[in-house]
C-alpha cells in the first residue's frame, strides 16, 4: 500500500478538527460511549486523536486510513470510548468506498456485511438472548451502513461523469459536423464562383489582350463587343451568386441554377468568344428527365471545359458530346492540345479540381488528359455521371 504524501484537503482538515474538538468536549463533560472498561480516564483520548489524524487522510489515502481506523476502533473498545471516535470511523468507511479504488469500493461493502453477520451470530451464540441482535445492528450501523451509502454516492458520481463525458463527445461530434458542413459549403461556393465567373473573365482577358496588341479598328470593335457581352453576363452571374449567399432557406442549389437545356446557348456563347465548337447531343428527347444535380454538374463541366479550351487550346475544332445510357450520362469534351498561337489567360488548375469534385460528389468517374486522335493530339475531359447513384453500373 502506497501512502500519498499530498496535502490534506481543506474539507478533511475541517472534519478532523471539528471531530477532535467535539470528542474532547464530550470527554470533558464525562459523556462516554461505554463504562466498566479496563482503561479509563484519558485513555479514550488516544483512539480519538488517532482517528482525527486518520481523517486527514480520508481522501488522499483512504485504504490506509480505513485500516488504521479499524485498529483504533478496536483499541477504543478497551477504554470508556467516545461517540466522536465512532462517528469518525463511520466517515472513514464511507470515504474509503467513495475515494478508494474500484476494487476497494466493491470489496469493502461485502467485507463489512460479512463482519456484521459474524458479530450478530457470535454474540447471539454467546449471550443466548435475542438482545444480542442489537449488537449486530449497531455493528452494521457503524460499518455496513456507511459502506453501502458510499457505494450509492460513488455510483451516482460515476454516472454523472459518464453523462458529462457523453455530452462532451456529443458536442465535439457536433462541432466536427459543423466544420465539415462549413467546409463543404465553402467548397461548393468556390466551385460556383469559379464556374460562373471564370468563363466570362477569361474571354474578357483574351479579347482585351487582342484589342491592345492589334492595331485594327474592326478587330478592336469586335473585341470590345465581346468584352461588353461577357461583362454583362458575368455581372448577372455575380448577382445570382450573391443571391445564393443571401439565401437562408437551406436549399442545396438555387432554383435559377442552369440546366442542360441551356447548353446550346452556352456553346453559342463560346463561339462568340472565338472558339470553333460543335455540340453532339445524342440524348433521347423522349427519355426520362435527368435529376437536377446531374444536369447542373454536366452543364458546369461543359462550361469549365470550354473555358479551359478558350484559355489553353490550340486553334482547331472543340467537340462537346453528351451520351446518355440507361443509368448514366457521359460528358466528353475534346480540344486541340498544343501551344496556342494567340493570347491566353492564366490558369490555376482549380477548374479541373472543381470538375472532379462535382463528379465524385455524384458517385461518378472523371478523367482528363492528353491523348492521340486522327486529327492530332487532343486534350480530353470525360465525366460519367450516374443517373441513379445506387446503380454500380453507372461507375463502370
Amino acid at each position: 500500500m502506497v501512502l500519498s504524501l499530498a496535502r490534506p484537503h481543506r474539507v478533511d482538515v475541517g472534519i478532523a478538527s471539528v471531530s477532535l474538538l467535539s470528542g474532547v468536549a464530550l470527554w470533558a463533560l464525562g459523556l462516554h460511549a461505554q463504562t466498566d472498561r479496563p482503561l479509563g480516564g484519558t485513555w479514550a483520548l488516544i483512539p480519538l486523536c488517532v482517528l482525527a489524524c486518520l481523517s486527514l487522510l480520508r481522501r488522499s489515502a483512504p485504504q490506509f486510513a480505513l485500516c488504521g481506523a479499524t485498529l483504533a476502533l478496536v483499541a477504543d473498545q478497551f477504554t470508556d470510548g467516545n461517540l466522536a471516535s465512532i462517528m469518525m470511523f463511520t466517515d472513514i468507511v464511507y470515504a474509503a468506498v467513495v475515494y478508494g479504488t474500484p476494487a476497494a469500493a466493491r470489496r469493502i461493502p461485502v467485507t463489512t456485511g460479512l463482519i456484521t453477520v459474524a458479530i450478530t451470530v457470535g454474540f447471539l451464540a454467546w449471550f443466548q438472548k435475542p438482545q444480542a441482535i442489537l449488537i449486530g445492528v449497531l455493528a452494521g450501523v457503524i460499518s455496513f451502513g456507511p459502506a453501502t451509502t458510499g457505494v450509492l454516492v460513488r455510483n451516482h458520481r460515476e454516472a454523472a461523469e459518464a453523462a458529462k463525458l457523453r455530452a462532451e463527445q456529443t458536442a465535439l461530434l457536433a462541432e466536427m459536423d459543423r466544420v465539415q458542413a462549413v467546409g463543404a459549403e465553402r467548397a461548393r461556393m468556390a466551385r460556383e464562383l469559379h464556374d460562373m465567373v471564370a468563363n466570362h473573365l477569361s474571354a474578357i482577358a483574351i479579347h482585351s489582350t487582342a484589342a491592345l496588341s492589334l492595331d485594327d479598328p474592326k478587330t478592336s470593335k469586335d473585341a470590345l463587343a465581346v468584352i461588353r457581352e461577357n461583362s454583362v453576363e458575368g455581372l448577372a452571374e455575380m448577382r445570382r451568386l450573391i443571391g445564393i449567399l443571401r439565401d437562408h432557406t437551406g436549399d442545396l442549389e438555387p432554383t435559377a441554377a442552369p440546366t442542360l437545356d441551356g447548353l446550346a446557348a452556352l456553346v453559342e456563347g463560346a463561339r462568340t468568344n472565338g472558339l470553333d465548337v460543335t455540340l453532339d447531343d445524342t440524348r433521347p428527347t423522349d427519355g426520362p428527365k435527368l435529376p437536377a444535380p446531374v444536369g447542373l454538374a454536366a452543364y458546369r463541366i461543359v462550361q469549365e471545359s470550354l473555358t479551359n479550351a478558350l484559355k489553353h487550346a490550340s486553334p482547331g475544332r472543340v467537340t462537346v458530346a453528351l451520351t446518355q445510357r440507361p443509368r448514366a450520362l457521359t460528358v466528353r469534351v475534346t480540344s486541340p492540345y498544343g501551344d496556342p498561337s494567340g493570347p491566353r489567360a492564366p490558369g490555376s488548375g482549380a477548374g479541373l479540381v472543381g470538375m472532379r469534385e462535382r463528379t465524385e460528389l455524384l458517385g461518378g468517374t472523371f478523367e482528363s488528359g492528353p491523348e492521340s486522335s486522327p486529327d492530332g493530339k487532343v486534350w480530353t475531359v470525360v465525366s460519367t455521371l450516374p443517373v441513379d447513384p445506387a446503380d454500380e453500373g453507372a461507375k463502370e
